[in-house]
Order: structure tokens, then C-alpha cells, then sequence
């Protein structure tokens, strides 16, 4: 789960991580209103979407009165915000942050992440604040610091302070810096974050350090403990099938191909997407139905992937164990008939009560292609949906 950046810096207060004031508004009059009681200017409106790289496409201004700030606010709502994490759809802007501006001496970067080949929370801080930090990775490396955190110890003040020297701050910043960095940590391990990126973390002219942006990532196994960050998640910015999705306990994920997949795991879901593209294929996304799925929930995994207008074909790819393929079966062959399939579907069984699926696919009357193996029905689709040319 994700939330917008005036959200994120709202829980950063509660945990004494220093952040510009501001506040979010939904309207041009307001934003006004509110440049003037956060004081005089300049201000910074920032458009809110779930997506990085706002300033190249418009989505950040500056303002010098609460005019221009009314005006800017005015443009940037309602419009449709695209950078190069949007996609060329781009994100409908809805709200706006407004907030005071700052003298930005110098760009720092610090993030926290849990790293999967420690099984420990790390810090990633570099020089290169401002930039995406993939861009840092492939062409300056030596320019990003780490530094693995023991979870019965936290994050201390040595590590702190090495950061802080790493990223060559000295005096009175290494103080502000230490209680910057544990107040991270603090809020990323109160809050079950996956992830948590300050970009920039800003020098300012008076000598302080602000998170002058924030974005999180939360595991979405713990958000359960944690009603008010499940209040602050918006579907606006969701994909909708991932959404109705979600209701019905099944997991999905849009992908941008043309071949639908109805899977059961997502160690089989990554295989199959895997074969397809070796076919030359292109998945359009996947949707794993797990290991006790209904007949009622493999109908409605069916209609969802369905409701993706791109997919051309879909393969149904199940290994049954828990899942027995009968039900599968039952369930392919239902949503098949109430939502009068018009795409090639190719399925492929194994497992548990595997004959006895065969068995209520063929005798369903539907056109639905059986396969023997991954490698045959990843053929089978790839060549249904390109008309039957290899």
C-alpha cells in the first residue's frame, strides 16, 4: 500500500522528523487561504499522485504570492498529471499540497529498505539527492551508503554518525543528522514499512536538514494493525481489477500484454509469464486464485481478467494440489458462459482430480483448447493470439 506525500509527512511529524509546513487542499480558494496563514511566501504547490518524477511534468511550481498560488493550484487540478512513472495515462490530479518554501543549500538522499539478502533493514543514503536513485546506482555506485541495521540493536548513533560523515556533514548537522536517521527508523518500524525514501533530504541556508519529500511503502500483510493507515489509502489511485480483486482474496497484477493468466501460486505464476515471453508472447497480467479457491472466486478471477480490455487470449495454468482442477475446471467453464467468451483459452491441468477436470472442460461445449505441459499451452495461446501464425 502506498499513500500520497502530504500523508507521509504527516506521520513523519508524529516521529520528530523535521518537515516543511503545509497542508493539502482540494480547491484553488483554499490554497489560498492557506498560503496566507502559513505565512509569507514563497510557497511550493505540488500536485498529489502516487508517482515520482512530478516536477518534470508540471506537477510542482513555486509560487511568490497567494494569488499565483490560487492560480497554480486551479491549473494543476483536474489535470491529467504524466511523468515517467505514470505511464503515457498519466494520473488524474485531485488534490494539491501547499507548503512553505525553503533555501535549499544542498541535496542529500536516505532511504530504508529491507534487504532481502540480509533479512535486515537497510539504510541507502547518498550525495545524489534530488535524482532517482536507480540513475546513481548505474552510473556513480560509489556514490550510495549503506548501512545494515541489527534489529535487537536498532539503528544507534554510530551508525548515524558514520552516515552523516559519509555523506560529509560535519558540526552541527551530525547532531541533527542522528536524530533525523533514528527518527526514520523509528517511524518505519512503528508503521511495518516495506519501504521509506526521503528524496531530497535538504541542507538548508540556516544549517538545518528537512524531509523535503517523502514516500512510503507498507507491507500490505500488516496493515490490519493499522487502522489509520488503512484510512489513508486512496482506490483513485489503484487499478480497479486489483482492487475488486483484492475483495474477493485473490491476487492480481496488471501487466501491459495481450495474454491473460489464471493462475494457482505466484512461483507458477512467475513460470508461466516466463514461458509465454519465450513463445514471444506478452502477458497482460496474472491472477493467482491460491490454494483454496471456490468455484464462486475462479468466476470472479475470470471476469477480472476479462475486464482488461487488452487481453486477447488467456491461458489458464494449474497445478493442482489443494486446489483440486476440478474446480477449477467448473469454474472456468461457468464464468465462461456468463460472460460469453469471445478471446482464445487455452487450459492446461495437472494434479489433483486432473482427469475428472479434462473431463467437465471437454464436456462443456465451449471452445476451450487443451494443453499437455507449460511449453504447449504457452505455444498454443501465443499462436491463438496472433491469429494462428508461429
Amino acid at each position: 500500500m502506498n499513500i500520497h506525500e502530504y500523508q507521509a509527512k504527516a506521520i513523519l511529524r508524529e516521529f520528530g522528523v523535521p518537515v516543511p509546513d503545509g497542508h493539502v487542499c482540494y480547491n484553488g480558494a483554499s490554497a489560498r487561504e492557506w498560503a496566507k496563514r502559513l505565512g509569507e511566501g514563497p510557497w511550493v504547490v505540488k500536485a498529489q499522485i502516487h508517482a515520482g518524477g512530478r516536477g518534470k511534468g508540471g506537477g510542482v511550481k513555486l509560487a511568490h504570492s497567494a494569488d499565483e498560488v490560487r492560480m497554480i493550484a486551479r491549473d494543476m487540478l483536474g489535470m491529467t498529471l504524466r511523468t515517467h512513472q505514470t505511464g503515457p495515462d498519466g494520473k488524474l490530479v485531485t488534490r494539491v499540497l501547499v507548503e512553505n518554501g525553503c533555501n535549499i543549500a544542498n541535496e542529500l538522499y536516505v532511504s530504508l529498505v529491507v534487504d532481502r539478502g540480509s533479512s535486515k533493514v537497510t539504510v541507502m543514503a547518498s550525495t545524489e539527492g534530488g535524482m532517482d536513485i536507480e540513475d546513481v546506482a548505474a552510473k556513480t555506485p560509489e556514490k550510495i551508503f549503506t548501512e545494515t541495521i541489527d534489529p535487537l540493536v536498532g539503528l544507534t548513533a554510530f551508525q548515524c554518525r558514520k552516515i552523516a560523515f559519509s555523506l560529509g556533514l560535519g558540526g552541527k548537522l551530525v547532531n541533527k543528522a542522528v536524530t533525523v536517521l533514528q527518527g526514520l527508523y523509528k517511524t518505519f518500524i512503528a508503521c511495518d514499512c516495506s519501504m521509506l525514501e526521503i528524496n531530497p533530504l535538504v541542507i538548508t541556508a540556516e544549517d538545518n536538514l528537512l524531509a523535503l519529500d517523502a514516500k512510503f511503502g507498507f507491507d500490505d500483510n500488516a496493515v490490519f494493525r493499522h487502522p489509520k493507515l488503512g484510512d489513508m489509502r486512496d482506490y483513485d489511485e489503484e487499478d480497479p481489477n486489483e482492487i475488486e480483486a483484492s475483495q474477493h482474496d485473490l491476487s492480481y497484477v496488471s501487466l501491459t500484454g495481450n495474454i491473460g493468466c489464471l493462475v494457482n501460486g505466484a512461483g507458477l505464476a512467475m513460470a508461466t509469464m516466463d514461458i509465454i515471453k519465450h513463445y514471444s508472447g506478452d502477458p497482460a497480467n496474472f491472477l493467482d486464485v491460491g490454494g483454496g479457491a471456490t468455484i464462486e472466486r475462479v468466476t470472479e478471477a475470470f471476469k477480472i481478467i476479462l475486464s482488461d480490455k487488452n487481453v486477447k487470449g488467456i491461458l489458464v495454468n494449474i497445478f493442482g494440489g489443494i486446489m483440486k482442477c476440478d474446480i477449477i475446471a467448473t469454474g472456468v467453464v461457468e464464468a465462461a458462459k456468463q460472460v460469453s467468451l469471445k478471446v482464445p483459452l487455452v487450459v492446461r491441468l495437472e494434479g489433483t482430480n486432473v482427469a475428472r477436470g479434462k473431463e467437465i472442460l471437454a464436456e462443456s461445449g465451449l471452445n476451450i483448447v487443451a494443453a499437455d505441459g507449460m511449453a504447449d499451452a504457452a505455444q498454443k495461446i501465443v499462436k491463438a493470439v496472433k491469429g494462428g501464425k508461429k
